[in-house]
């Protein structure tokens, strides 16, 4: 049996204060292969940000993780510095909510694209460039040259999260770690920044860890799906979508809206001067 590239065996993450200690994440078990894609949907305040710091290591201090996390068969909480920043770098990527919140507004497009490759992996800036301006196009971004000399404030959103996702790809990365990549944007740009996602990691075998509160777009662009509620997860595999078994589960696919349902008109109230007028003196009293 081919061993998964990421495993997270009973993950625990506790918040340690000065008089109590809380437990945010409660044996979190689960695992993604090589060129797979696990969705992890559940409400906000469920764990599932907490969950990829902890893939990271990059949670706060205060927290003391117990359990077992590992790449590719090695300890991800036993890697010391070295193997650490190695791991972030070029095995780890991600994309994170707001695009604007992690970029450098004082630093062009193509500044932001090209310094881990100059930086890290000694590609010459040219080069470096090149690879950009490839990228961005394959990523659906037009006149990828031009926008190398923009500035993030320049973009728009939907513009601004296709940089971010060429930015991991450029760092050719095994798995990808998107933290509700979508929410910051309107539907259209939505579909197709998940679109392009998708499709480029199937093109290159990456995997893929994708949280998101949208059921449906996660098992539209998901192998799997693991439900998680209150630190816990308490359902997960190919079935989740259609055949859900936890309550938790169920009772998350029911809140949907639904398009075909017709809508009841609220009522409107009419306008009354006499109950205006007095409303108005009361406010005024």
């Amino acid at each position: 049996m081919t061993e998964p590239l990421l495993r997270l065996d009973n993950v625990k993450a506790t918040l340690r204060r000065r008089r109590s200690e809380q437990v945010l994440l409660n044996g979190v078990s689960f695992e993604i292969g090589q060129g797979e894609a696990l969705g992890l949907v559940g409400e906000s305040g469920s764990g599932k940000s907490l969950t990829t710091r902890a893939v990271t290591r990059m949670l706060d201090p205060a927290f003391r993780v117990d359990g077992s996390i590992t790449f590719d068969g090695a300890s991800v909480l036993g890697m010391n510095a070295s193997a650490l920043r190695k791991y972030r770098q070029k095995d780890v990527g991600m994309i994170f909510q707001d695009p604007r919140a992690h970029v450098n507004p004082v630093h062009s497009v193509g500044d932001f694209l090209t310094e881990a490759l100059v930086r890290d992996r000694g590609v010459d800036q040219r080069e470096a460039e090149r690879r950009a301006v490839a990228l961005l196009d394959e990523v659906g971004v037009r006149n990828p040259e031009a926008r190398l000399r923009q500035y993030p404030h320049e973009l728009s959103g939907g513009l601004l999260q296709r940089v971010m996702i060429a930015s991991v790809l450029l760092a050719e990365p095994r798995l990808i770690l998107a933290d509700e990549p979508t929410t910051a944007l309107d539907v259209t740009a939505q579909s197709d920044v998940m679109a392009i996602l998708d499709e480029q990691r199937k093109a290159r075998g990456l995997s893929l860890l994708f949280i998101t509160h949208d059921l449906e777009l996660a098992a539209a662009c998901c192998d799997r799906l693991a439900v998680m509620y209150a630190g816990e997860i308490v359902e997960q595999g190919a079935h989740v979508y259609d055949t859900p078994t936890h309550p938790y589960t169920v009772e998350l696919l029911g809140a949907r809206p639904d398009i075909d349902a017709k809508a009841e008109r609220l009522p409107v109230l009419t306008y009354n001067r006499e109950i205006h007028e007095r409303l108005k003196a009361e406010a005024m009293a």
